[in-house]
């Protein structure tokens, strides 16, 4: 496995035989919720740099379309809908995850109109606008219900 294969497959958590994108949004999850418990800005770097070396490393794959094996892109959307949390906590974790699979299983609007576009930038734009969706929708739930969802 080249090294922008193991970038693009999550360290290789895209290789599980099943669903490996949800094996990688529970990944990412975990991993968030350590960078988030240091420092929000921390989850900020590490979702950013996941997009650019995300987009960079499924590039250099060559892979046509989206295969399953790609998993970076779960990461960066997943960690763009945690930043939408205020700190670390148990709801807003599953909030988080629950709400980032539903918005890119389902493909809902403009996560859809991502989903169509070609190339490394199309196979990480559906789950980074997922994310952003989901953060909005988490900030938003942090000030109407801050005790369930910090």
């Amino acid at each position: 496995m080249t090294p922008m294969h193991w970038i693009a497959s999550g360290g290789g958590i895209g290789r599980v035989r099943y669903a490996p994108g949800t094996v990688a949004s529970l990944a990412a999850v975990l991993i968030g919720a350590a960078a988030l418990w240091v420092d929000h800005r921390l989850l900020t770097l590490l979702a950013i740099f996941t997009c650019v070396i995300g987009t960079w490393a499924v590039h250099e794959t060559g892979e046509q379309g989206d295969p399953g094996w790609i998993v970076v892109d779960e990461f960066a959307g997943q960690w763009i809908a945690m930043l939408g949390l205020g700190r670390v906590s148990l709801y807003g974790l599953v909030a988080a995850f629950v709400l980032f699979r539903l918005f890119d299983i389902v493909k809902i609007g403009p996560v859809g109109w991502a989903d169509r576009k070609d190339g490394a930038i199309g196979v990480m734009a559906d789950d980074v606008v997922a994310g952003v969706i989901v953060a909005a929708i988490l900030f938003i739930a942090t000030i109407i219900i801050p005790n369930v969802i910090p």
